[in-house]
């Protein structure tokens, strides 16, 4: 845990500008947050994205969640205590985990929390287990599978009585028992897959019926058709108001919250994708924080009036390559033929392909003219802040090596017909944007034959889009679930991880390290597998790393409460601790 420990301490919170209110605080009762994240979901079966979660943590809770800005320790939300070994919480040999529900706490339908709704809610969401959503976490943890279903979409004999068998109430207790320890149980239970609905209500909307014979008719809801998409009650402070897509989510201050009532009355967080409305905004006070990035640090540090923190985070950007795109009726792909007017969709299936767009990547210059040098260059998906993180090799920048690459790749043919393709980010994202243009720009600098076009997309359909293999290059980011290289490595690499599914990458050498890596206790021999891991991801060439960001949140200085946490991304605000000075 000591790379943790550094990261945290190297975590700082540097305030600039004055720090009292100037005269005219405006909306006093309300935070008014803008930014580009747009939601899908409020469904914490399905959302496995910082927008959704972060509505979702301050409207629903779960047992536990992070202390202060600590990735590794825990404080009792509707438990009463974080158990341990010490105080018999845990057991032993680390497969039994014990909570004491809290008394006294209502959700926002007016309903008493009891702990049959703790063992409702793990086990329904691990049900529902959508394609592409976050239950492949507690799934991996309690039943040692990361999916309901099999390779072929199947459902897994037995999976439900795992399930099911897995979670129990005794009393005022839940207990959940795992076949095999679990290190990273108490992280995956801090986030907003783990948290805790209201078993009759969500029964009375469509969700699982309780009963476990009938689990599978709940399995793999379609995306968009989950029966919590736009509906929420929760035991948080903030209760879901109204959500206008593409406009804005407002919340209200739940007044029967079972801990301290927040100050404010309410939070609207607005949907601006233009970063000089948004700087307009944060300047004349009518948003107290606003989406910054990097590239627009400058503008923001010569403002008034601000106090600017700057969050290193657990998170990262890449561009991923798909090596089996989805062809029918896919305008990304052009003819989706090698013919000078389109790619086929196992075009970046050949190493040389993926090593020539490695290699049109100028990182320094990315570094320096996006960011002004305040970022982290990531070399693999394990990065800085992790345990085990190494400095593996990474593809310079290097335009004749690209070439001498797509010379070869397909047998000659690509560099002799051509090709034509979209890249695509999502919109508002300036880094991604000119990630996305850097990479075009130098492919295309080879060859005339080479055109890429370049699209942006609102957020909420990109995730659809890149889950149902339609682009060629996904640019995505990652933050941590739980602050261990098991969460980032198998995600990006393993066939069954969120992100090297969707890729379509499969090594079976790759998968085995993975299961191998989570398996194993002992620090040493767990080094040894992840950094073998991270050399393949280099070997491998599977996508371009392209930044660790440091976070830089703007907020005007009549706000007080935030803490800064490295698992907490730009899009997170614990609404219940923000304050403004009147």
């Amino acid at each position: 845990m000591k790379s943790i420990r550094k990261f945290i301490i190297i975590l700082l919170v540097l305030i600039f500008g004055a720090s009292h209110a100037p005269a005219g605080t405006k909306n006093p009762e309300t935070f008014i947050l803008a930014t580009y994240g747009t939601l899908r979901t409020l469904d914490p079966a399905a959302c496995y994205d910082t927008t959704g979660g972060q509505r979702i943590l301050n409207i629903y809770e779960p047992l536990i969640f992070y202390d202060a800005s600590k990735t590794d320790a825990f404080i009792p939300l509707l438990a009463t205590t974080v158990p341990t070994l010490e105080n018999g919480g845990i057991s032993a040999d680390g497969t039994i985990y014990s909570f004491t529900i809290r008394k006294g706490v209502k959700f926002h339908n007016g309903a008493q929390l009891t702990p049959q709704d703790v063992v409702y809610s793990l086990k329904r969401n691990m049900i529902a287990d959508p394609d592409g959503g976050p239950m492949w976490m507690l799934l991996e943890a309690v039943t040692g599978k990361n999916s309901t279903r099999d390779e072929n979409g199947k459902i897994r004999p037995g999976i439900f009585k795992m399930i099911d068998d897995a979670v129990s109430g005794r009393g005022d207790r839940v207990i959940i028992r795992l076949p095999r320890p679990y290190p990273p149980l108490m992280g995956i239970l801090a986030n907003s897959c783990a948290v805790v609905l209201n078993r009759e209500w969500a029964i009375a909307n469509g969700a699982w019926d309780g009963h476990i014979a009938n689990a599978a008719t709940y399995n793999n809801p379609a995306p968009g058709h989950e029966p919590l998409l736009k509906i929420a009650n929760g035991t948080g402070a903030f209760r879901f108001k109204s959500w206008e897509p593409s406009k804005q989510f407002v919340f209200e201050r739940f007044d029967g919250y079972w801990s301290t009532r927040p100050t404010l009355k309410r939070a609207i967080v607005k949907y601006v994708k233009e970063w000089s409305t948004r700087k307009l905004m944060l300047q004349n006070g009518d948003a107290d924080r606003v989406t910054v990035d990097i590239p627009y640090v400058p503008e923001v540090k010569a403002m008034p009036g601000l106090k600017i923190i700057k969050v290193p985070q657990l998170s990262v950007s890449f561009a991923l390559f798909c090596q089996k795109i989805d062809p029918i009726g896919n305008p990304n792909i052009g003819s989706g033929r090698l013919d000078g007017n389109g790619i086929p969709p196992d075009f970046f299936s050949d190493i040389d392909v993926r090593k020539a767009f490695l290699h049109a990547m100028d990182r320094d210059t990315y570094r320096q003219d996006v960011f002004n040098g305040l970022v982290i260059m990531p070399t693999s998906p394990n990065i800085e802040g992790l345990p085990y993180h190494k400095t593996v090799p990474h593809y310079a920048f290097d335009l004749n090596r690209a070439r001498a690459h797509l010379q070869k790749a397909w047998g000659g043919r690509v560099w002799e017909r051509g090709f034509k393709m979209v890249i695509t980010y999502n919109s508002g994202n300036a880094m991604r944007e000119a990630a996305a243009m850097m990479i075009a720009e130098n492919i295309m600098s080879l060859n005339p034959k080479f055109r890429i076009e370049i699209r942006n997309v609102e957020w909420k359909d990109y995730l659809v889009q890149y889950r149902n293999f339609r682009y060629p290059i996904f640019i995505t980011g990652w933050a941590a679930d739980y602050a261990d290289p098991h969460n980032f490595l198998y995600t990006f690499m393993h066939s069954g991880g969120v992100y090297a599914r969707f890729m379509a990458y499969q090594n079976d050498s790759v998968d085995r390290l993975c299961e191998t890596g989570i398996d194993t206790v002992e620090p040493a021999k767990r080094e040894e597998i992840y950094a073998r891991l991270q050399r393949l991801w280099y070997k491998e060439a599977i996508g371009i790393p392209l930044y660790q960001q440091i976070n830089i949140r703007a907020y005007r200085n009549w706000i007080e409460g935030y803490v800064p946490n490295a698992m907490l991304t730009d899009a997170w605000e614990d609404l219940k601790r923000l304050k403004k000075i009147k």
